[in-house]
């Protein structure tokens, strides 16, 4: 610096002398002396090189200027490093105020809603016994929904007092049938599905039915699929799912998109058959509807019904769920009532205090 005037030898030396004050600082006393030398603004050695380049030729002064904020920024780094060091070296903290070995507290964990650990397990083994599975929308067209499942236009199911309609030819889906007619149209046979999914019925809400609801419907095409076949994948199902020892039947009934059709029940799992006041002594719960597909859900879909046959199955997932956990009402999946939830996570809860 001379007379006054900043220049490049000047700055190195002035940087230099910093770093050694920084060195020497054994306190951050001493730190904060070195830094005031160097880096006050009133009277720092820095300060006064950035106020004196005014001197300089017009030319020079940008040139100065970026030189001496560099330094400046380097040299403020340098303290605050320091400054950091020093104080990590001094008093230890105040110790913590418990004890680190204790064991730490179980995070509140939620667990699988029952509707979705019922749909997780009847897709599990379904896909174990070799169907894929299939969805569709919720919101569907009449075609779908009623006359490509062989619904004549009088049908009860398609008045609004049965049926959610968005207008004259698009509807809430009342059943995941329409996702089988879908499929086929796109899928040459053989084909194997299941279709679960939300359906919507315009129902009074009551222990026993609701507006909204599961279902897992299946659907087996190939040739030379009989009954025989239907009765053997269903039994399948139902020992897996409710247990070895439960038994179904048959009976007769009827939809239009089979024949023929049969309402399949299961042996009372309170009772086992014997007959109670839940099976209405009769021994046996009915669980889900089936039959051997329609030859009209066949054409509507694209297939010939003289070289494929197939059956379709389907049942209400709250259903089921009920069954198999003894579950008095279908309103109670819909409520947020804890304490019904929590009965069905034991496995997560086990030791978690309340």
């Amino acid at each position: 610096m001379k007379d006054g005037i900043p220049d490049r030898d000047a700055l190195g030396r002035l940087e230099r002398e910093a770093q050694e004050a920084v060195a020497a600082a054994g306190d951050v006393e001493a730190l904060e002396k070195a830094r005031v030398v160097f880096l006050g603004r009133k009277q720092g050695r820095l300060t006064a090189a950035l106020r004196s380049i005014g001197a300089l030729p017009s030319d020079q002064r940008p040139v100065m200027g970026n030189l001496i904020n560099e330094v400046k920024v380097r040299l403020e780094a340098l303290f605050d490093a320091k400054q950091e060091a020093l104080s990590g070296s001094g008093a230890d903290p105040e110790p913590y105020p418990g004890d680190p070995t204790l064991p730490g507290r179980r995070a509140w964990e939620g667990g699988r809603h029952i509707l979705h650990r019922v749909v997780r397990d009847a897709k599990e083994i379904f896909v174990r016994m070799g169907y894929s599975i299939a969805e569709g929308p919720d919101v569907e067209l009449d075609y779908y929904n009623f006359e490509a499942l062989n619904f004549p236009p009088d049908h009860p199911s398609r008045d609004t007092q049965d049926t959610f309609y968005v207008n004259r030819d698009i509807l809430l889906r009342t059943q995941t049938s329409p996702v089988q007619v879908r499929y086929m149209e796109r899928h040459a046979p053989p084909l194997r599905i299941i279709s679960p999914g939300r359906v919507y019925r315009n129902e009074s809400p009551d222990p026993s039915h609701a507006a909204e609801f599961y279902q897992i419907e299946g659907l087996f095409v190939d040739r030379d699929v009989s009954l025989a076949d239907l009765r053997s994948d269903v039994s399948w199902f139902v020992r897996q799912f409710f247990g070895p020892g439960a038994q179904v039947r048959f009976r007769p009934h009827f939809f239009p998109f089979t024949e023929p059709s049969a309402e399949v029940d299961m042996t009372c799992f309170a009772c086992s058959g014997e007959g109670c006041p839940i099976c209405k002594k009769t021994g046996w719960l009915e669980i889900m509807g089936a039959g051997m597909v329609h030859p009209n859900v066949f054409r509507y879909a694209g297939y010939d019904p003289e070289s494929v046959t197939g059956f379709a199955f389907g049942m209400g997932i709250e259903r089921i769920a009920m069954l198999k956990y003894g579950i008095d009402d279908i309103r109670r999946f819909l409520t947020d009532d804890i304490r019904f939830l929590r009965q069905f996570w034991n496995e997560q809860w086990a030791g978690v205090s309340e």
